[in-house]
């Protein structure tokens, strides 16, 4: 269990060490490599200012931005949330300065499009340098499924079957571009507009693959932007989180109201127009530098690491072939299928708070008070709430007109290993 945590975890100050499939064009090296080395912001994968502080031992200041003051103030609690996070209390990085605390980027953005919202500062000292382990959710996907077979006795029988059902259907449906995806990641090309026209269609299917595609445009866009915006956030030690943000909303309509990247599936002509609409030089490069990173990304995320990429076939494959050669992509599937159930509702608790506890021991055992989204080091920061060698002050904060924030009044609550209440979006009948 320990070794299927460190797994989904990435330490960008250390070499790139993860087991992955044979026959694969890059390894993850080649990539961390290229990724740090031939693009204008690479550099922040090892040393952006959240990075710096996390391993300086040092108290650490995270903004956090609820609509449930009230409520927070009355139970004196603090409840934390799933997501990319696991089980976290979802915050961005403050930067102590001499007029205040300043916003990270990230910060900047929920405060400005989230006006409703009361901004709380939570000061964490840690016991110790922390270790800069961010967990990556494009790989919980081997301990989806196993948190799902461990309690696969609480469904009925008929969910258990409408769920295979799901899950072979999407699979067989999209077969033909996972195989597709394959051969690329094994350095057979295929011209990239053609690869993400597939990709497009095969996103309605298998729904993991739109979050792929997302998060494989927002490293795209993070590390080769060179606006002066971007420059700004680079000279700050912080990757700009508004591009991606952009990205979403441009892409799908109503993204604003509902944040789901089962969504997002843009074709090739408007992936180009999308990219060359935010910053014109990025557009040419764009479709290529998809194929190839999603194609080993989708590899690594979705095979047993014992396989071979180059002789692993998902048409025709049967659920058990497929639980065996490729349990990521087998977990990730119904991980999310599982919440379009009706009970889903009762049921989340229970599968949910299991991988949370087991992260929650991972990271105490590991020494991470404060996880970090692992994909890159962007800002999305969060706080584990049983740490207990760390201690934890929350204010609500009072912005200034140059935007710093400073505490106002401490507010007297205890973080609790609970999870807040989530529901599942509605099923998309056209992407």
């Amino acid at each position: 269990m320990h070794d299927e945590w460190e797994h989904a975890h990435t330490d960008y100050t250390v070499p790139a060490r993860r087991r992955i499939p044979a026959s694969l064009a890059d390894s993850e090296g080649d990539w961390r490599h290229y990724l740090e080395h031939s693009t204008p912001n690479g550099w922040l994968m090892q040393h952006s200012a959240m990075t710096e502080a996390l391993v300086s031992g040092k108290p650490m200041y995270l903004l956090h931005t609820t609509k449930d003051i009230d409520a927070i103030r009355t139970s004196r609690q603090l409840h934390v949330s799933t997501g990319c996070l696991v089980g976290a209390l979802y915050c961005s990085p403050l930067a102590s300065q001499r007029e205040g605390l300043r916003p990270h980027n990230l910060g900047a953005y929920l405060m400005r499009t989230k006006p409703s919202t009361t901004p709380l500062v939570v000061e964490v000292t840690p016991d110790a340098p922390i270790r800069p382990k961010g967990v990556d959710y494009l790989h919980l996907g081997a301990i989806h499924l196993r948190t799902y077979l461990r309690y696969q006795s609480f469904l009925t029988p008929a969910e258990n079957d409408q769920l295979d059902r799901a899950v072979l259907t999407g699979l067989h449906a999209a077969a033909a571009f996972l195989d597709l995806a394959l051969r690329n990641a094994a350095g057979h090309a295929t011209p990239a507009p053609e690869f993400i026209d597939q990709l497009s269609d095969a996103v309605t299917h298998v729904p993991f693959l739109g979050y792929l595609y997302f998060e494989v445009l927002s490293e795209y866009l993070m590390l080769h932007s060179t606006t002066p915006e971007t420059k700004t956030f680079a000279q700050a030690g912080e990757l700009n989180n508004w591009l991606y943000k952009r990205l979403a909303f441009a892409a799908v309509d109503g993204m604003d109201q509902l944040f789901d990247l089962a969504r997002f599936s843009p074709r090739h002509h408007r992936l180009v127009q999308l990219i060359e609409g935010m910053e014109p030089v990025l557009g040419p490069g764009v479709a290529e530098y998809v194929r190839r990173r999603l194609s080993h990304l989708f590899a690594r995320t979705a095979l047993h690491p014992s396989e071979d990429a180059a002789s692993v076939t998902f048409q025709g494959a049967d659920l058990s072939t497929i639980q065996t050669a490729a349990p990521g992509l087998l977990g990730q599937m119904v991980f999310r299928e599982i919440r379009y159930l009706a009970r889903y509702r009762q049921l989340y608790h229970c599968f949910e708070k299991s991988k949370a506890l087991e992260a929650w021991d991972y990271w105490n055992s590991e020494g991470i008070p404060t996880p970090f989204n692992g994909i890159l080091p962007k800002g999305e920061i969060g706080i584990n709430p049983v740490y207990p060698r760390s201690s934890v002050r929350v204010w609500t904060a009072e912005q200034d007109s140059e935007g710093y924030l400073h505490p106002a009044e401490e507010v007297t609550a205890v973080f609790m290993p609970h999870l807040a209440s989530w529901w599942a979006p509605p099923r998309q009948c056209e992407i």
